[in-house]
């Protein structure tokens, strides 16, 4: 038997075989999960639907999350073949590729806006719509990173959405806490995904992480995706509001000094 045998669970923002969400997907998949994958815009498809089969999942659907008319339309086509939800994972974001460069005063106003409406926003609209068919001990997953509370040089307006997003997993944690729903975080470490191949200078990120965190060694989309199972199950049952690091510990770093020559560290 799975970890998540009887439960429905949603996941948005599936893009292709690297991203975050799609370790979270097979994860869910694995522990015997009944899925419903979403994508955002058309030129997406072609990528998710081939994901989409490898797991025999037939519910797939787009949702452009800036339109709240969108994600009410999805709301209520998962209420009609799922009935209720048990388990909901927002792996959203996006800056522009020019706000992920140079200085973060030079963010503009436009993309600021947009960072905090796809990066968070979306979250809040997602939780509002789906409030009325989530099955009470269900759980919300959202993505974060390091960068929130800490300086990530270039990552700039995102490192500032995802401070917001935290935040927000506090909030909603609070009003959902009645019902019996847990709301959560996930803080991975530098993965090769479309997203972070945006980000000025995240090559040379990926190598530090790896040299400077204590386990030495970077951190895979099956790791998120294992701790997303942690979440989504009855395992974490008196969890919200929280942040989960995975991140081979990098985040308890605080002054990073490389390994000595000659030492086993």
């Amino acid at each position: 038997m799975g970890l998540l045998d009887g439960k429905n669970a949603l996941v948005f923002g599936l893009a292709n075989e690297r991203s975050i969400a799609w370790g979270i997907t097979q994860a869910l998949h694995r522990e015997g999960a009944s899925i419903g994958i979403s994508y955002a815009g058309e030129m997406l498809k072609r990528r998710v639907m081939p994901l989409a089969e490898k797991i025999g999942c037939t519910w797939v659907e787009e949702c452009d999350v800036t339109k709240d008319e969108n994600i009410d339309a999805v709301a209520k086509k998962a209420a009609e073949d799922f009935g209720q939800i048990d388990v909901l994972v927002h792996s959203i974001a996006f800056a522009g590729r020019e706000e992920l460069t140079g200085p973060f005063y030079n963010t503009t106003r436009e993309g600021f806006k947009n960072a905090m409406d796809i990066s968070v926003y979306s979250f809040v609209a997602l939780a509002r719509a789906f409030q009325p068919i989530l099955r009470p001990g269900a759980s919300l997953i959202c993505m974060t990173y390091y960068g929130s509370v800490k300086v990530a040089p270039h990552y700039n307006v995102m490192g500032v959405a995802k401070a917001a997003l935290e935040a927000t997993t506090r909030y909603l944690a609070y009003d959902f806490g009645p019902h019996g729903v847990r709301v959560n975080a996930i803080s991975a470490g530098p993965i090769r995904t479309l997203a972070a191949a945006g980000v000025g200078g995240f090559r040379d990120m990926y190598k530090h992480f790896a040299d400077m965190s204590p386990m030495r060694e970077n951190i895979t989309i099956d790791d998120v995706g294992n701790a997303a199972i942690f979440l989504a199950s009855d395992l974490s049952a008196r969890i919200t509001g929280d942040v989960l690091y995975v991140d081979s510990g990098f985040n308890i770093v605080g002054v990073q000094m490389g390994p000595k020559e000659g030492s086993d560290q």
